[in-house]
């Protein structure tokens, strides 16, 4: 570690007074108190948040659009981005100027656009580490374990059950309304092929008091990297909910054309009204993987289970490890997906899974 690194102590929460950056802000206050910063747009809320912390976390008035010409990244060793951002100009200056990096983001165009400056990243000793909550993340490192599991995989099936009775954060629902009425990539057998999403449902079993539940497929990004970074010819990630009915319901509006109501601004804003306090549901998630290939030349499955509650909170344990990490050890530079970097037993606040 060079000089100018280690003297590096700032660690910047972009969102940080968020559903989601509060939480990772707390926890690293309370490891590195006085070097972690709550950043966002309004410094009244970073600062009524920091207050709420004894100090150990400091408030920082911060425009993501306009940040990385700002000056603020000096003497930062870490930013840890809980917002979706428009474009990738303050990743970019991150990675150029040798901070380290990692983003809860699941938006694919922002997660492709950010492994372009792999290159950059190398250059100055930053390692960005992208996709790091639940899914992706979460999803990531437990395809991992599955396809561990097996000697070749051919495919991999992942699903998510989400409780509609949590509390998400605005930017997540806008981002799961917002993809309710879209098309997008998949691989399958090492091709590309395009899809919709909430279309080709899949009865997938939860077990337990979850049972059975048709999941329908969704644009997360991980079965886009998953492909590249485990060598696996077909991923694809579904989506379904903990009231039976959401799922279905959804469903029948891609197929009956309701959904483009969506591209009108007052139905848009009603569904992310909606789903921000629909009552009914419960913090539930769960995520299940199976892994199809083979061991000892004959056809095999693993499969990786793993329940919590209150996703947000999940998505802070995945990020706050991988953050940790990058504070604690030296890691290669550049830009990866979670799984290229680590594995389920580095993550200790995340817990077992099942198999």
């Amino acid at each position: 570690m060079t000089e100018a690194r280690a003297a590096r102590e700032k660690i910047i929460v972009v969102g940080g007074y968020g559903a989601v950056g509060s939480l990772i802000c707390r926890e690293l206050g309370a490891l590195y108190p006085g070097r972690v910063y709550a950043a966002g747009r309004s410094l009244g809320k970073a600062e009524r948040f920091c207050r709420s912390t004894g100090g150990c976390v400091l408030p920082m008035e911060l425009d993501i659009d306009a940040a990385a010409s700002a000056g603020l990244l000096t003497d930062a060793r870490l930013v840890v981005m809980c917002l979706d951002q428009r474009q990738t100009d303050l990743v970019r200056a991150c990675l150029r100027n040798g901070v380290h990096y990692v983003d809860i983001s699941a938006n694919v165009s922002l997660l492709s656009q950010a492994e372009a400056y792999r290159d950059e990243a190398i250059a100055s000793g930053a390692t960005a580490i992208l996709g790091v909550g639940l899914a992706p993340g979460v999803t990531n490192l437990l395809a991992l374990e599955a396809h561990r599991r097996l000697e070749r995989t051919h495919a991999i099936e992942i699903a998510i059950m989400l409780g509609l009775g949590d509390h998400h954060g605005r930017a997540a629902v806008e981002w799961t309304v917002d993809n309710l009425d879209t098309e997008f990539d998949v691989m399958q057998g090492g091709k590309r092929a395009r899809v919709r999403s909430f279309t080709d449902g899949r009865t997938v079993d939860f077990r337990g008091k979850l049972g059975k539940r048709k999941a329908y497929r969704y644009p997360f990004s991980d079965q886009l990297s998953l492909p590249r970074t485990l060598g696996v010819p077909g991923v694809s990630t579904r989506l379904t909910f903990d009231v039976g009915a959401a799922a279905g319901l959804l469903a029948f509006t891609r197929r009956t054309g309701l959904q483009k109501l969506l591209n009108w601004k007052i139905f848009r804003n009603i569904a992310i009204s909606a789903f921000s306090n629909i009552p009914l549901g419960s913090e539930r998630f769960a995520v299940k993987v199976e892994a199809f290939g083979e061991i000892g030349g004959s056809e095999a499955t693993a499969e990786c289970l793993f329940y919590g509650r209150r996703q947000s909170e999940m998505t802070a344990k995945c990020a706050l490890d991988a953050a940790v990490a990058l504070c604690e050890t030296e890691m290669p530079p550049g830009v990866y997906s979670i799984e290229e970097r680590l594995e389920w037993s580095a993550m200790k606040r995340l817990g077992a899974y099942e198999t």
